[in-house]
């Protein structure tokens, strides 16, 4: 069987009497158009390697298996070994299955020592401690094209001073260049979701920041936005407070939610310095 012969998502999950799991965040994008749609907007194609997390019924597994690129799907579900299985029958070897839980995943041993992209339509209960996890960690992959909640895409694109401008803006615009790329309404999903969504396109920066520097940042901004509503002075007091602030050319009186990336990194470096 070829994968145009297969069945189609909604007759393979019927066929297996399948349903999509609240305690794994679990929602099936099952309308292949946005599926292709995604995978365009990942820029994969022949020979690509592609980490897919959570591919559930294999509705976005499909799409990038028909670009010709070798996927490899992590999905911790085991009830959906047997429609996996069959869909990596019919995809000419080009799909691997890994059975267990991304949170813990060997991604650098997975990719092998070759760039990998990572794509996926990320279980919501887990999105973001993954991409903290992919940006932050000893393996950096090739791209990134991820969907969340509508809510931690805004949370991870927001600038200083917007609303959702938080420590998660901070860490991934420190080690990567986001963008929103696609909205997805909640009614192309099954169940629909009480939220909305969207695809993130990240790309890892060239001038990441090295390992020191990082662990810095996320101690900084933890504390920064841990207590967001005080001055940095009182926030960071722990730190280094109004001295640390000072010497990284900071106003003491700012609130965490004005300070661009850069005055993070300044605070990161100045905490470094002050050890």
């Amino acid at each position: 069987m070829t994968l145009d012969q297969l069945p189609t998502l909604r007759e393979t999950l019927e066929a297996h009497g399948l349903w999509a799991k609240k305690a794994f965040g679990q929602h099936f994008l099952l309308d292949l158009n946005i599926t292709r749609k995604i995978a365009r907007l990942a820029e994969v194609g022949d020979d690509d390697h592609v980490i897919e997390v959570g591919p559930g019924p294999g509705g976005l597994t499909r799409a990038l298996v028909e670009t010709g690129a070798r996927v490899t799907a992590i999905e911790k579900d085991e009830r959906f070994r047997p429609l996996l299985e069959e869909l990596a029958a019919a995809s000419a070897g080009r799909l691997t299955l890994i059975f267990g839980d991304a949170l813990t995943a060997d991604e650098a041993n997975i990719a092998g020592g070759e760039p990998a992209h990572l794509v996926s339509n990320l279980p919501y209960n887990v999105g973001t401690p993954l991409l903290i996890k992919w940006l932050t960690g000893p393996w950096t992959p090739a791209s990134l094209t991820l969907m969340f909640q509508k809510e931690v895409a805004d949370r991870i694109t927001a600038e200083a001073g917007d609303d959702a401008y938080g420590r998660l803006a901070v860490i991934a615009q420190a080690t990567a260049h986001a963008r929103p790329v696609l909205d997805v309404p909640a009614r192309a999903f099954t169940p629909p979701p009480k939220v909305e969504s969207a695809v993130v396109r990240v790309e890892p920066r060239a001038d990441r920041p090295a390992p020191d520097r990082l662990d810095a940042l996320q101690k900084i901004t933890a504390a920064a936005f841990g207590q967001r509503r005080k001055m940095l002075r009182s926030s960071l007091k722990a730190l280094g407070g109004e001295a640390l602030v000072a010497s990284a050319g900071l106003d003491p009186a700012a609130r965490a939610e004005v300070i661009p990336v850069e005055g993070f990194l300044a605070l990161a470096d100045a905490w470094l310095a002050a050890r």
